[in-house]
C-alpha cells in the first residue's frame, strides 16, 4: 500500500485533523477572531470535546489559548473557516491559557468551559 492509496483527507464529510489545525474562526460579523491551534479528543469516545482557538498576541507570540465547546463552531464553506456566534468581548473574558501555563483539562474544568459557553457538559 502506498501513501496514495491512503484515503483523502476530506470527503463531504470527514476532515483529517491536520487540515482543521490553522482553520481560521470568525465570528458573527465575519470579523477574524483567530485560528483553530489544535483539538482535543475523548481517549475512549473519539469526540471532539474542544476546539482550542489561538487568539490576540502577534504573528502567534503572546497568544492565547481558548478551549471552544466543539458543538459552537459551525463550518462556513463561504469563508472557508469556522464560524462561532461570539464577539471578541465574549471571547476576552473566556475561560483560557497561555502556552507555559495548560490546564488539566478535567471534568471540572470541562463543566467550566462549558457553562461559560451556556452549554451542559455532556461527558
Amino acid at each position: 500500500m502506498t501513501l496514495s492509496d491512503i484515503a483523502t483527507d476530506e470527503t463531504d464529510r470527514l476532515i483529517a485533523s491536520n487540515k482543521v489545525e490553522g482553520t481560521a474562526v470568525y465570528n458573527s460579523e465575519g470579523e477574524k477572531l483567530g485560528s483553530i491551534y489544535n483539538f482535543m479528543v475523548d481517549k475512549r469516545s473519539g469526540r471532539v470535546e474542544y476546539a482550542v482557538l489561538q487568539f490576540g498576541g502577534f504573528l502567534g507570540l503572546g497568544s492565547d489559548y481558548y478551549p471552544l465547546p466543539w458543538d459552537v463552531l459551525t463550518y462556513d464553506t463561504t469563508q472557508g473557516g469556522y464560524a462561532v456566534n461570539l464577539d471578541k468581548t465574549l471571547l476576552e473574558k473566556a475561560p483560557r491559557f497561555s502556552a507555559d501555563q495548560r490546564p488539566d483539562f478535567t471534568r471540572d474544568y470541562g463543566r467550566e468551559v462549558y457553562g461559560y459557553y451556556g452549554l451542559n457538559y455532556p461527558y
